[in-house]
């Protein structure tokens, strides 16, 4: 069995009328030092972010929000940022900014899988709840 990882993460979420503090969660940023693992997913509900600002540039935040993966994999391709250490990159990543896409403050947590734990964060954190049915 494989020791158990510490994690830092943090929620990417899209704040569409900033001075109406108003946001939805749009993805994970996943790091773990020890395992040089740093990365992102990100999923848009575009219904739901519409419903918050029906003139939303969805083209546009759509290639914002793309600079994260690379940033995550690093590389020229993302230069300069791409350039730097992965933590520094996550430290980059998930810095206050007040723009219409930020993210959480970072937690931690500990892991065995990192993989499938960034999975359960998109679930918990991102995606609508299932709809149970009654019985």
């Amino acid at each position: 069995m494989r020791a158990h990882d510490t994690y830092d993460y943090a929620v990417i979420r899209v704040v569409p009328r900033v001075e109406r503090e108003e946001f939805v969660n749009v993805g994970i940023i996943l790091s773990c030092e020890r395992a040089k693992f740093l990365e992102a997913r990100i999923e848009l509900d575009e219904a739901r972010l519409l419903a918050l600002d029906p003139t939303l540039d969805l083209e546009s935040l759509r290639r914002h929000l793309d600079t994260i993966p690379a940033i995550c994999r690093g590389g020229e391709a993302a230069a300069p940022i791409g350039l730097l250490p992965p933590r520094s990159r996550f430290h980059w990543l998930t810095a206050k900014r007040s723009s219409i896409i930020q993210t959480s403050p970072v937690h931690m947590g500990r892991c065995g899988d990192l993989a499938a734990t960034l999975e359960h964060l998109m679930d918990r954190m991102v995606r609508p709840p299932k709809a149970t049915v009654p019985r």
